[in-house]
This record gives C-alpha cells, structure tokens and sequence, in this order.
C-alpha cells in the first residue's frame, strides 16, 4: 500500500508560479515512479508530467513543456511540480500517482498509476 498526500495548491495570479508536494508513505519511494495529472470540471483526468525512481527520466504533456518541472526526493518520499508562469487552462485539482510496477520508466496513462493522493486545487487568477 501506498499513501499519497498532496499539497501547495491555491490561488495565483496568471503568470505566476505554483509548487505542488506529494509526499508518500507505506513502501520504499525510490522502487518506483511517480506522475503528476490534473482534472478540471467536466474534463477528463490529463497526463502532467512524470518522472523515474532516479530522476534519470522526465515527461512531460506538451501544453506544460518549458514551464512546469516535476523532482523528486527519495530521501523525503516526495515528488515536487514547479510550476511556472501559470495560465488559465492549468486551473484544475491536480493529483499525484505512484506507479508501483515501474522503477526504470515512467508512464503517462492515468490507468498505469495503482495509487492516487486525494488531489490539491490549483486556482489561476487575472
């Protein structure tokens, strides 16, 4: 079992910038990867970014490429999203997921994650 939590979600003006944690419990952070999704209303769930068990690995959707950056420390079991120069259409609840049965890659289908933190709302303003 895996347990995910969320934080570093609110308001910001657009343009601005956003750091999301998740911090993880329950089995060793460094076996597997760690992704980042977001969902906003009546949308379906979308790939953000992801990242392996050592960093060596990063992905990313095209509309967030350049601007936002995922990390990870497995010293602390957390995976960060820094998010920079932040627009409307990146307004959501963004979730992060552990992808139990990969270490060396990380996937970008929400169906690939086995675990789900309870999601942190990312609110943009004018």
């Amino acid at each position: 079992q895996v347990q995910l939590v969320e934080s570093g979600g609110g308001l910001v003006q657009a343009g601005g910038s956003l750091t999301l944690s998740c911090a993880a419990s329950g089995r060793t952070f460094s076996n597997y990867g760690m992704g980042w999704f977001r969902q906003a209303p009546g949308q379906e769930r979308e790939f953000v970014a992801a990242i392996n068990w050592s960093e060596s690995s990063t992905y990313y959707a095209d509309s967030v490429k350049g601007r936002f950056t995922i990390s990870r420390d497995n010293a602390k079991s957390t995976v960060y999203l820094q998010m920079n120069n932040l627009k409307f259409d990146d307004a959501a609840v963004y979730y992060c997921a552990a992808d139990t049965t990969r270490r060396f890659t990380a996937a970008t289908l929400p169906e690939r994650y086995d675990y789900w933190g309870q999601g942190t709302q990312v609110t943009v303003s004018s």
